[in-house]
């Protein structure tokens, strides 16, 4: 059985935790995107340090059409928030690219992310801040994550639950259930996030916690994503050319 009250309070902690450590009187920022990832984090966050050390980052490209939900994030949570539109940017690089170069379907795709990623830090550079990873545990395991993109930060309060687990966390903390309940969409291509998985992430959180699934199939993808996007949690592969350091 999960303990969600058990597990949200040692995430509090952990979070208050790591700022004594990193940073006791930084700001957490989060990159807000209206869906439960981002709207949870930032309330864990809130609780943790207080809503006048949290935050939020709105980052639409051109117009988004569900930009109310982090409209209602912030405005549930009262933490201060910046819009920045990298619609400008994402078009002058992809504009940018010489005569004989034309960017793959997944470099237009990962590109918006990886802006709103450096948006996000150029924020917390000049906030004091400390930049909250908003990635759980299900997405991590399939590889669903831009590499360079939303997948890094400074701290991660998630990356060890479920999407399952998460929401739960995301009820008891009072949000909306209208956030905690939002149809995760990638903001890539346009499908949800399970359209483009294959599955559910109700399978996949069963799979993850217990060995177990219904259809042999599902099993097979998941491996197969599972094992295909290890790369993403592993530090960078670097030469060791066996020279001793003293420091």
């Amino acid at each position: 059985m999960f303990d969600a009250l058990k597990v949200k309070n040692e995430c509090v902690a952990w979070i208050r935790d790591f700022f004594a450590k990193n940073g006791p009187d930084c700001n957490a920022v989060i990159g807000i995107s209206g869906g439960k990832d981002s709207s949870i984090a930032a309330a864990l966050c809130v609780e943790a340090l207080g809503k006048d050390r949290v935050i939020g980052v709105l980052m639409p490209r051109g117009e988004q059409h569900d930009i109310d939900k982090a409209y209602l994030l912030v405005d549930h949570l009262g933490i201060r928030r910046y819009e920045i539109n990298i619609a400008a940017a994402a078009d002058a690089l992809i504009g940018a690219m010489p005569e004989g170069l034309e960017l793959s379907k997944q470099a237009r795709e990962n590109l918006p992310p990886r802006i709103r990623m450096a948006t996000v830090y150029a924020v917390s550079q000049s906030c004091n801040g400390r930049v909250c990873n908003t990635c759980n545990l299900s997405e991590d395991w399939v590889g669903y994550s831009t590499r360079y993109g939303d997948s890094v930060g400074d701290f991660s309060p998630m990356s060890n639950l479920t999407v399952t687990e998460v929401k739960e966390i995301g009820h008891l903390l009072g949000l909306p259930a209208e956030l905690v309940e939002k149809t995760p969409i990638d903001g890539l291509c346009g499908k949800t996030d399970e359209e483009n998985l294959g599955f559910t992430y109700a399978e996949l959180d069963v799979y993850i916690r217990t060995g177990e699934i219904a259809n042999p199939e599902t099993r097979v993808r998941i491996d197969q994503k599972h094992r295909a996007n290890l790369f993403k949690l592993q530090l960078m592969p670097a030469f060791d050319a066996g020279i001793p350091t003293k420091a």
